[in-house]
């Protein structure tokens, strides 16, 4: 995780997703609190195509920061709270 680059969009990303129902429209099918927010939705926000906001979202959830919901052709992300709290009390250690 540590030798991953800092990157505004990517803490943007986290940050829209601690309130998602705030930053995101509703979808017409699911609920983007319970179900996540898909990569086109992103991709929107950020003004990005969805490849970029797709490897960003990859990023994160690959290093365990955001939990990938795969639904028919869409994947879905939201954050995973316990490993971020786990990451803030690995830094609060001073590791």
């Amino acid at each position: 995780m540590l030798r991953i680059p800092a990157s505004e969009r990517r803490l943007d990303i986290l940050e829209w997703l601690k309130e998602p129902a705030r930053h995101f429209p509703r979808p017409r099918h699911g609920d983007v609190v319970h179900d996540g927010v898909a990569a086109d939705v992103v991709a929107a926000k950020l003004g990005v195509c969805r490849r970029v906001a797709d490897s960003h979202l990859a990023l994160l959830a690959g290093v365990g920061l955001l939990r990938a919901k795969r639904v028919g052709r869409r994947t879905y992300y939201r954050r995973d709270e316990m490993r971020i709290a786990e990451v803030a009390r690995m830094f609060e250690k001073g590791w």
